[in-house]
């Protein structure tokens, strides 16, 4: 039997210090981290970009089927994806996490490790946080920092008329993996079955694990590009191009037969009696980056593979529309995941 460590063993400081003994700071804009009152940051005449989270479990994640280390690596993860969608480089993390005495020092472990393995992977300083007892249930809350040079940042509201509409990697994939989590979950829970994923990695693992675009942002740095209106896919391709149109006062036209799918996500949503254009629109969790580039930019994105041309923006009044394959016309509709079960 797995030994486990109860954490009110450790006290408050001591928790802290035993869960952060191992950090190294890996960037000079870090001046001081953990183990004083604040962390102090100094960005060298960068601007600053800040953003923050609050998962809960039961609404946000599922421990049931979610690992502590990937919901650890996820939790920065989600919050990174924000900083890249406004063309910045993330630098630092804070985090804090409240745990009933159902959690034992073994797994807020093998939560930091994930944590931990995000940090190294993304480059970023994990510079303080909290640790508190909570009622019921895993508390985290992660506030994301980062920098851009001066005035290079993206906003949503300015994307302008005529421009592409473009979107990284491929969509559905984690709301695929959710659906089938979810019904594994529940056929456990009635027949006590053990779960069956039938060799679906992939979209376990885009729900799971998901990973933060910075090979577009860097991308964008090498090839001279500055979208003008940028998103991250949290909420599914609807919602959140309806973010970018409404907040820039612009329509859309996006065309089905162009949205980047993994083919064998898609004929697993086949399987499920799907439709992956659904999976894609009202989805959520990809973590991609959806953007609006100028027309002059073409020549600069049309020859990398982990980016589609999925549309253009319009007036206003023309409204935002899809186009199916078989060339009908129909109104985006709103039907985004909003995180609630």
């Amino acid at each position: 039997m797995e030994s486990r460590t109860e954490i009110a063993s450790l006290g408050e400081f001591g928790l802290i210090e035993h869960l952060t003994k191992n950090i190294e700071i890996k960037n000079a804009s870090s001046l001081v981290g953990i183990g004083d009152d604040a962390a102090v940051i100094d960005h060298f005449g960068r601007q600053t970009v800040l953003s923050t989270d609050l998962l809960l479990e039961g609404i946000h994640f599922d421990l049931s089927y979610t690992p502590m280390k990937h919901l650890g690596y996820k939790a920065v993860v989600v919050n990174l994806s924000d900083i890249y969608a406004m063309n910045a480089i993330p630098t630092q993390i804070l985090l804090s996490v409240g745990f009933s005495n159902r959690f034992s020092l073994e797994a807020l472990d093998e939560f930091y490790s994930g944590v931990y393995a995000a940090c190294e992977a993304y480059q970023v300083d994990l510079v303080g946080g909290d640790t508190s007892s909570s009622q019921k249930g895993f508390v985290i809350s992660v506030t994301a920092i980062g920098e851009v040079a001066p005035d290079a940042f993206v906003k949503r509201n300015t994307a302008k008329e005529t421009d592409l509409i473009c979107v990284s990697g491929e969509l559905g994939s984690a709301f695929l993996g959710l659906t089938l989590l979810e019904r594994e979950k529940k056929i456990f829970q009635e027949t006590g079955a053990q779960p069956d994923l039938e060799g679906q990695k992939h979209i376990v693992g885009r729900l799971l694990k998901p990973e933060a675009r910075k090979d577009i942002v860097a991308y964008f740095s090498d090839e001279g590009i500055l979208p003008t209106s940028m998103i991250d896919v949290s909420d599914g391709l609807s919602s959140d191009i309806m973010h970018i149109c409404n907040q820039s006062k612009v329509g859309c036209v996006l065309y089905e037969d162009k949205f980047p799918f993994n083919e064998d996500a898609k004929e697993f949503a086949y399987k499920l009696q799907l439709d992956p254009t659904a999976c894609a629109l009202s989805g959520g969790e990809d973590y991609e980056l959806l953007f609006t580039i100028a027309q002059s930019d073409y020549e600069k994105i049309k020859l990398n593979p982990a980016i589609s041309i999925i549309g253009y923006t319009t007036q206003a009044s023309e409204g935002m529309n899809l186009i199916t394959r078989g060339g009908n016309k129909h109104a985006l509709v709103a039907q985004g995941w909003n995180h609630v079960k």
